[in-house]
């Protein structure tokens, strides 16, 4: 349900916005001050007035020339939907990756890659998608990889214990 609001306010803002992608860098930046745990606090508190609310969110954006942005903000305040600000940021930036065919994904594995061999990897993906896709390493204890670009609905997985019982497997049919 949420999804479905805020592409509707997403729909809204990016017809009337004459700079897009300025718009979503100013709502991704709101997106990292709405998702600090106080502050998401104050914005679903029910005693903090939502004009209160909209202030402190407007006061975020700073020095901001684009009235469109604030009226926006202003008009999500008046709703009670400041909230929404996260998904809204979502939608909009899911948007620009399809609309410039480039896209970022997301590489986890135990060990990091080295530069080469994750621009391989970008590469190979890029021949099978037919997008320009950018990998972000994560950590993680998976032993082997997994690549996934939620946008592409892609996810790749190559453990190694999975290989290994799959060739146990097939030495087992074998015989």
């Amino acid at each position: 349900m949420e999804e479905l609001i805020a592409k509707r306010y997403a729909t809204a803002l990016s017809s009337v916005s004459n700079d897009v992608k300025g718009t979503v860098e100013m709502l991704n930046v709101l997106t990292e001050a709405v998702l600090v745990p106080e502050i998401h606090e104050v914005l679903t508190s029910p005693i903090v007035s939502a004009e209160k609310k909209t202030e402190m969110i407007l006061s975020a954006l700073g020095e901001n020339e684009d009235t469109k942005l604030i009226n926006f903000i202003r008009i999500l305040g008046e709703n009670k939907r400041l909230d929404l600000i996260p998904a809204i940021a979502k939608v909009l930036n899911a948007d620009l990756q399809k609309e410039s065919n480039q896209y970022e994904g997301v590489l986890k594995s135990s060990t990091k890659l080295e530069d080469g061999e994750l621009a391989k990897l970008e590469k190979t993906l890029e021949t099978y998608t037919g997008s320009k896709i950018k990998l972000k390493q994560e950590q993680t204890d998976l032993d082997g990889l997994r690549v996934s670009v939620d946008d592409l609905g892609i996810e790749v997985n190559f453990s190694k214990q999975r290989v290994k019982e799959q060739l146990i497997d097939f030495i087992k049919k074998s015989l």
